[in-house]
């Protein structure tokens, strides 16, 4: 199988293409209180395959701009980044595209909805979410929450990041100078706590079918 990895110029010109490692600490950090960050990153790989023996990548990150929010601001860029993405390559081969996300915050209901419609029109792109924090997502009805329910039933996969995907973009998108990844104190405890609050989130019918199980039991 032939591979090709490259970078994306025009992005690589907004955002460096390697984080500095203060940067994706107090960025990427999944501390209960997130004070002073109030930037969005997304680090992204777009991998690309127009046949079994085909398959190309790039890589980068992205921050929000004043007016833009970063999910959004990707998708300007996309067009570049995905070729023939609404239709077929140079050569006449339909591409398909799967796109990783790994940003600081979830996406903003506003965003959500965005890339759900985008994706409803884009059947050959797969994206996936990985979220250090989750964005105003505490109250149960929060506009927020209701925005990762409608990414997930776009067919978006979205998770929290564990340990092996910071560790991941350390080795990714950091420029670390051959310094290993040091887990911060309680990122384990965090992002356990996130995951089930995520789970919780996007399986809320399954949680409403197992509370008037419980009514009925008299529990």
């Amino acid at each position: 199988m032939s591979k090709q990895v490259s970078t994306f110029g025009m992005i690589s010109k907004l955002d460096s293409v390697l984080m500095t490692q203060k940067k994706f600490i107090f960025n990427y950090k999944n501390v209960r209180w997130a004070r002073g960050r109030h930037d969005t990153y997304l680090c992204f790989v777009v991998k690309r395959r127009t046949g079994p023996d085909s398959l190309s990548f790039d890589f980068g990150h992205l921050r929000n701009r004043t007016g833009c929010h970063v999910e959004l601001l990707f998708l300007r860029h996309l067009g570049a980044l995905c070729p023939g993405l609404s239709g077929s390559s140079v050569d006449g081969a339909r591409m398909y595209y799967a796109v990783t996300w790994f940003c600081s915050w979830s996406p903003c209901s506003k965003c959500s909805q965005q890339l759900a419609h985008f994706l409803s029109q884009t059947p050959n792109l797969r994206l996936r979410i990985f979220v250090s924090r989750l964005y105003f997502c505490d109250e149960e009805d929060s506009q927020e929450r209701e925005g990762l329910r409608h990414l997930k039933r776009a067919g978006v996969q979205i998770s929290v990041m564990t340990y092996k995907d910071y560790f991941y973009c350390w080795q990714t998108f950091v420029a670390r100078r051959e310094r290993s990844f040091k887990a911060w104190d309680d990122l384990h405890q965090n992002s356990v706590r996130l995951v089930r609050k995520l789970n919780r989130i996007l399986q809320p019918c399954e949680t409403e079918d197992l509370r008037d199980g419980f009514a009925l039991l008299g529990l």
